[in-house]
Parts: structure tokens; C-alpha cells; sequence
């Protein structure tokens, strides 16, 4: 027997002969002794000595049992496949024999094989967890490693049983003589109301994903297509981290013309469930592969399924004890108790909840008209949980542009699918199914989210940890406390706006003395001030803290006071400490969506900077490395920029002005006139984190300086940094609201405190003219203990923004 090479490449010999391969669940059609090849994936390995090893392969749903002896195997082989990493690919040649008992370890119990060749294809490293024993991870964990989860046979197996339940619905759709069309992603309109919204730039216009392809369907009845059904994706941004909701599903969705009635495509839905249910019923094998993780029953359906009316289940439920129940819709805990007491009556687990109330329904469901407080419109349960909706439409148009106004929603959005209902529409009924909920059911997996090959909810997609600017200025790594990564460089790798304030001597900065994390602090005479979350990994913000707190506590005796922090730091700040937290202030970032990226915008800041050229005025970036006297002559005008605010009002700001700090993490614009070389506006923008990108950080429009100067130079600035997130720094909001252990008479008092403040000071000044470029605010936070700050020291939190 050849050995092969230990280097995880498909080695050379017997694997690259044209021989002939089977799949492991071919084995059982074999004849035993006869010699046999096949792929496999290594799924456990167990040494009894140095001379017998035994292997478990597996592909699919199937395992077999591997023998390797010393009869037909060197020792050195021996060892060689016993240092095979789990989950590898492996070719493997053997003879299949008759095993002295049936093999419990494995699917198949009746043979093994007496291995004679094993080839390494591909080694598998970094294996989050051996698919053998994943039934002992938690669910986060394995779908954070999805393609490793989904190897296991239970995860074949369910998605056999969907793809099996998908061919049974297509095949009744067919039967019914329904088309399957494929409608558009990208919608100019949200289509229901009551569901959240994905929504995309479309070349600088809104557009939404698809909540579901209702407006299409029914403008396809419009265009006489009787019956029509899809299958595709539907989005729903709803932030419910729930077991049974994902923010994107496959959607089976109908649309019908009716003859007489809505509960003709009851019948029909009915219909196709119970094929689909029956084809997943008769899967047994695959079953019982599912239950190898996911025990359970099975299904129970009716020979006729009932359909009871909404007011028919909320008597049941008081019936059963459950008195406050909202008479609009039903809760999730209400639902599933019906469905209890449904299977109890009827003896089914699928069961039709009909005529629903008005205000659970969408805008375009028919009122029935005999009652208008009800609707012609039903939801089909699955072990006490909705895994259909439907009903009627409105088609006349004057009674859908009166439910629409009455929904809110604008009717110059929804052109194209009213005129399908001016044109003439037939009476017509749909329905809208989730797959994934339908197949969790079913199988009883206790989560939708093992129900889709990728699942999407509200966690998924996070932002990747982005890659530093300063490699070596890690607070990942371990420093000595005389060589610790300058601040400036721990701005650029973990700073916001705030941070990049701790450069001015009011500031000095506390340092974690091994990992190198920094927090920005000023004593006062009543109070230390922090300013700004601390510089570290997001994750170390917790140790982090506490390590400065409990330096305040034993070297500076003043009450504290943390400002402009973000959602993560006050919520450790209130929840871990007990301080306060109240929110009136916000980092005011550029919306990505708004950035001024259309024709007319373009043409307008070129017809601008053609004015200040004809006016004497260039606009350009600039080193300050290069030009010493251009330095020089900004100094000069920045003085007199301070003495004409000196002599107005008080100025609130966080920062001092001190452009040439910090050069190497600066960009520097200017605009000045071409005759004197003037400085009439300075803009410098400041590198943060790669997650935070920019900060402009000053915007100075110099005195006397022509009008849009300091416009087109910010203008300027942002367009070399597009595409990178930016963000004019901290502002201040338009309301006071309390948020951590702050109630009544006191937050009535924080709150008229705070609006007098605001207005004396003209604080939102500021604030409006970065609106203009397109600013969002991102609520930060102040954090202080309990009697920490009173009407007695809250004057040093004013002065300290006023210096």
C-alpha cells in the first residue's frame, strides 16, 4: 500500500487513477468483498492500539465505519491517520467486509471497510468544532460557523425535506393552473403597512427591498393574469430577535381572481399544505435523521381542517382562563395557547383563524361587508403558530385611495399600482406563506433560523473588525509603561471626534499601564470631567473602566462627571456602576444616504467655485510642511478670528483651536484671495478610527471673508474623503431626555434646565449649520453618580466647554 505525503495536498498514486469512485450511500447496493473507492469526510477517529484504528467517514446523511489493521496497514500509516485532522477530505480504498456485530457507532450497522489506501485531499484547519459532536454547541455558535454546522445530517436532511415541500408546492400550484412570475426587488414604495423597510440609494432616489411582492401580484391580476403564485426572497427590517422571525425569508406568495368568494383560495392553501405536509410526513428516513438533534412528534392534520372565526378563538381562550386578551390581534403566547386547545377539540395541528378585525390588517384587505369592523381576511396556524396570511383585496379604487390616506401613505408613490385598479381590476384574493417558518414547524427544530441555509436576522451581518491604523499601537498588546503608543496614534486607531479634544492642555490622560488604553479627564475645582469613551477595543471598554475608577477613587477626590460617551459606555457606566445617564447631546455624522452626490448639487458647487474665482479666491489643499509663511499668515487671521468672537458672545466648544498638532492624521484645506494670498477660510480635517473615518474638525470662515467661501472649501474637503463616514463632532440636541435612574421631579427640572441653557447660549446654532451638509445626529450620552452634580457645581461643566 502506498503511504501517502503529510501535507495536506492531494498526494500522487492511486488518487489520480481513472478508477471508479462511489458515494458512501452506494456502498449498500454492494456486494461484501468486493473492493470499493470513495470520498468522505474524516468524522471521528478512535485508536484501540498500534495496530488497529478504527475511522468513521461520512458524507451527507450516510457514515460508515473504516478499519485499519495491521494486516493491511503499516504502523506508520497508523499513526499518519490517526494525526488526520476531523473534517478532512480524504479518499479512501478498501474492501467491504461483514463486521463481527453491527456497528452502533454509525448509519449504516451492516458492514465496514477494511481500509487498504487512504488519500489526504484536503486538510481541514481551524475547525470551530467537530460536526460529531455538535449537538453540545450552543446556537450562536454554530451559526456564526454555518458551513461547518450545515454538514451535520440533520442539516442534509432538513433541507431535503425543504426542497422536497418546495416541489410538492409547485406541483399543486400547477394543478390549480397558477403561473409563477418573478416580480422586482427594488420597490419606490414600502408595500404593507406595519412592516419596517430596507431602504437602498437608487442612483441618489429612495428605493425599499420588497416586503413581499403584493403590489406587484395584484397589478398582475389587473393585467388579466387569473392566478399567479412566487416563490422569492421578502425583506423585512423589523428589529425582533424572536425564535420564529428572520429580516429576509422565502416567501410563497398567491394572487387569484375569485368567481364568488375570498375562502375559494382557502380551499386552495389548504390544499397545497396538506400536499406539502403529507410529501414531508413521508420522508420518514429523513426524519429521523432531523430528530437526531431536534427530537419531536409528528404532525397531526385533520381529514377537514377547521376554520374558525377570530372571534370564535378569543371565546376559547377566556373559555380556557385567559381573560385579557386584546381584542385587535392575538399575542404569540395567545396563539400558541390556541393552538393547544385547537389540536385538544379538533385533533389537528393546522387549523384557519378567519375574519380578523380591521386594525390587524393591511391597507388594501377587503372589509367585510356585512360587519366593516372585521375583514375578509384569515391566517392559517401550524402548531399554534401563523405561518400564512390572506384575504380579500380592496378593488375598487375610490375605497383604496381612502384606505390609503387613512394608512398615511402618500399616494404619488403608489402611481403604477393605482392605475392597475383605474384600469379596471377583477375581484381578487392572496395569500402570503414563509418557508422557513413552515419547515421549522413542521420538524419541530424550535428556531426558524435552522430552517434557512444563511439566516438574516437583526444580528446578522456585523460590521468586520476593521484593520488598524496603527498596527503597533494595539491595545490588544502588552506595553511597558514607559513605552506606551502615543495618543495620537491610539486616536487614529480607536478615536471619535471627542477624543481628538484630549490633545489640549486642559486634558490630561489617564494610562492603562499594560495595554496601553487611554481616558481623557480634567480636574476642576469641584469636579474631574471625562470627555469621550476611552481608547481601546470596544470589548476592553468594561476592564478598562473599571481600572480608571478605581484610580479616580484612590487619587483624585472630586465627583465625576462622564460626557459625550456613546450608547455602549453609559449603559456600562449605569448598569455595571449605578450612575446616571440622560441623553442632550449627539455626534452629528454626514447621512451616507444624503451625501450631495446629484447632478444639480454638482453644478451648483462648480457654478460656486467659479464665482469665487472671478471674485480672486482659489480653493485648495495644502501641506503645512511646505510653506512655513502660508502658516504664518493663517495664525495671523485665526487671531483675528478669536478677537472678533472675543468680543461677542460666550462660545461653547470642546476644543482649542490648534491646527498644526498632529499633522501626520490631518488634512488641510484653504481658501485664500490670489492677489494677497489672504487666508479667508481654513478647514482641517482630523483621521479617527476607520470606523468613525474624518472629523472636521475646524471650519473657520475668517473675517471680511467672501460670501460661500467657507461652503465650497468644507465642500472641498469632503470630496477627497468620499465614501469614508464623517462627522463634525458632538452637538447639542433639541431635547433633554433621561435615561438611567432619573424620574420625576428631578427630570422635570434636568429637562427646563436644559432648554434655558440651549437658548441663552444659542447652542443649536452650530448644529444648524452642519445640518446643511447633510448631518445626522447619534445620540451620546452624560454619565454621573447619584449627587454627583447639583445646582452648586453644574456651573463647571458650562465653564469647562466655555475656556
Amino acid at each position: 500500500m502506498s503511504l501517502p505525503g503529510d501535507n495536506g495536498e492531494e498526494t500522487s498514486g492511486q488518487a489520480h487513477q481513472l478508477i471508479e469512485l462511489h458515494t458512501i450511500d452506494q456502498l449498500e447496493e454492494l456486494t461484501t468483498n468486493q473492493h470499493v473507492h470513495f470520498r468522505a469526510r474524516l468524522h471521528g477517529t478512535r485508536s484501540i492500539s498500534a495496530f488497529l484504528t478504527f475511522v468513521i467517514l461520512r458524507w451527507d446523511e450516510t457514515t460508515v465505519q473504516g478499519v485499519l489493521h495491521d494486516d493491511e496497514t503499516s504502523e506508520s500509516m497508523m499513526k499518519w491517520v490517526q494525526k488526520i485532522p476531523l473534517e478532512s477530505l480524504v479518499q479512501v480504498g478498501g474492501i467491504i467486509s461483514n463486521p463481527l456485530e453491527p456497528v452502533q457507532s454509525t448509519s449504516i450497522h451492516t458492514f465496514e471497510i477494511k481500509v487498504d489506501s487512504l488519500y489526504l485531499l484536503q486538510r481541514a484547519t481551524g475547525v470551530p468544532f467537530p460536526v460529531a459532536r455538535e449537538d453540545s454547541e450552543p446556537m450562536h455558535k454554530r451559526l456564526e460557523n454555518r458551513v461547518m454546522d450545515l454538514r451535520h445530517p440533520s442539516n442534509h436532511a432538513i433541507f431535503k425535506i425543504r426542497s422536497r415541500f418546495l416541489n410538492s408546492f409547485r406541483k399543486s400550484m400547477e394543478k390549480h393552473h397558477f403561473l409563477e412570475i418573478q416580480t422586482p426587488k427594488l420597490q419606490a414604495a414600502a408595500t404593507e403597512s406595519g412592516a419596517q423597510v430596507f431602504k437602498v440609494d437608487y442612483f441618489g432616489r429612495d428605493a425599499f427591498l420588497a416586503q413581499s411582492p403584493q403590489l406587484a401580484k395584484q397589478m398582475a391580476i389587473s393585467a388579466d393574469f387569473d392566478r399567479v403564485y412566487e416563490i422569492g426572497p421578502v425583506f423585512r427590517a423589523e428589529d425582533s430577535n424572536t425564535h420564529r422571525h428572520l429580516t429576509e425569508y422565502t416567501g410563497l406568495d398567491l394572487e387569484m381572481m375569485i368567481k364568488q368568494e375570498y375562502h375559494e383560495i382557502v380551499d386552495i392553501v389548504l390544499d397545497t399544505l396538506r400536499s406539502g405536509l403529507e410529501a414531508i410526513s413521508a420522508m420518514r428516513h429523513e426524519i429521523q435523521v432531523v430528530r437526531q438533534l431536534w427530537p419531536g412528534d409528528d404532525l397531526e392534520i385533520s381529514d377537514s381542517i377547521p376554520v374558525i372565526s377570530f372571534e370564535q378563538g378569543i371565546q376559547m381562550l377566556r373559555d380556557a382562563g385567559e381573560p385579557d386578551i386584546p381584542v385587535e390581534d392575538l399575542s404569540t403566547p395567545h396563539e400558541i395557547k390556541l393552538g393547544e386547545l385547537v389540536k385538544g377539540k379538533y385533533h389537528t395541528d393546522l387549523f384557519v383563524l378567519d375574519k380578523f378585525p380591521t386594525s390587524a390588517r393591511p391597507f388594501y384587505t377587503h372589509l367585510d361587508p356585512s360587519n366593516p369592523s372585521k375583514t375578509n381576511s384569515f391566517d392559517i396556524f401550524l402548531r399554534g403558530q401563523e405561518i400564512c396570511t390572506g384575504g380579500q383585496r380592496i378593488s375598487d379604487p375610490s375605497q383604496l385611495r381612502k384606505a390609503m390616506s387613512k394608512a398615511g401613505i402618500d399616494e404619488r408613490s403608489m402611481k403604477e399600482y393605482l392605475h392597475a385598479f383605474d384600469w379596471g381590476i377583477a375581484p381578487h384574493a392572496g395569500v402570503g406563506l414563509g418557508l422557513e417558518r413552515i419547515i421549522f414547524l413542521a420538524l419541530n427544530l424550535g428556531d426558524v433560523r435552522y430552517a434557512s441555509l444563511f439566516p438574516r436576522d437583526p444580528k446578522s451581518l456585523p460590521e468586520p473588525e476593521m484593520l488598524l491604523t496603527h498596527p503597533d499601537a494595539s491595545t490588544r498588546l502588552s506595553y511597558s509603561p514607559s513605552h506606551l503608543p502615543v495618543i495620537e496614534d491610539l486616536i487614529a486607531n480607536y478615536g471619535d471626534a471627542t477624543n481628538t479634544s484630549w490633545l489640549d492642555d486642559k486634558f490630561l490622560v489617564w494610562r492603562h499601564e499594560t495595554n496601553g488604553a487611554a481616558v481623557g479627564y480634567s480636574a476642576r475645582k469641584k469636579m474631574v470631567i471625562m470627555a469621550g469613551d476611552p481608547l481601546c477595543e470596544k470589548d476592553q471598554y468594561e476592564s478598562v473602566i473599571n481600572n480608571f475608577l478605581e484610580f479616580l477613587s484612590k487619587h483624585i477626590n472630586l465627583s465625576p462627571a462622564w460626557l459625550l460617551v456613546s450608547d455602549q459606555v453609559q449603559e456600562i457606566l449605569s448598569t455595571k456602576h449605578g450612575w446616571r445617564s440622560l441623553a442632550c447631546t449627539e455626534e452629528q455624522r454626514l447621512d451616507e444616504n444624503q451625501r450631495h452626490t446629484h447632478a444639480d448639487d454638482q453644478r451648483d458647487r462648480k457654478h460656486e467655485a467659479r464665482r469665487l474665482d472671478r471674485q480672486g479666491v482659489s480653493i485648495h489643499s495644502f501641506d503645512p510642511t511646505d510653506d512655513e509663511d502660508c502658516i504664518s499668515r493663517i495664525n495671523n487671521r485665526i487671531r483675528e478670528w478669536q478677537d472678533a468672537r472675543a468680543s461677542g458672545a460666550k462660545q461653547v466648544h470642546l476644543t482649542d483651536i490648534a491646527p498644526w498638532q498632529d499633522q501626520k492624521h490631518r488634512r488641510y484645506f484653504l481658501a485664500e484671495s490670489t492677489d494677497q494670498r489672504r487666508p479667508e477660510a481654513l478647514v482641517v480635517l482630523t483621521q479617527l478610527s476607520r470606523t468613525h473615518g474624518w472629523q472636521v474638525k475646524w471650519a473657520l470662515d475668517f473675517p471680511n471673508a467672501p460670501h460661500g467661501a467657507i461652503d465650497a472649501l468644507i465642500h472641498l474637503a469632503l470630496s477627497t474623503v468620499a465614501g469614508q463616514p464623517v462627522t463634525f463632532g458632538a452637538g447639542v440636541s433639541d431635547h433633554l431626555i433621561p435615561v438611567h435612574h432619573i424620574h420625576g421631579l428631578r427630570s422635570k427640572i434636568l429637562s427646563k434646565t436644559y432648554k434655558a441653557i440651549v437658548s441663552a447660549l444659542k447652542l443649536r446654532g452650530k448644529a444648524q449649520f452642519r445640518e446643511k451638509f447633510g448631518t445626522i445626529g447619534e445620540t451620546l450620552y452624560i454619565c454621573y453618580p447619584k449627587h454627583a452634580i447639583t445646582p452648586f457645581n453644574v456651573d463647571e461643566i458650562v465653564e469647562f466647554f466655555e475656556e
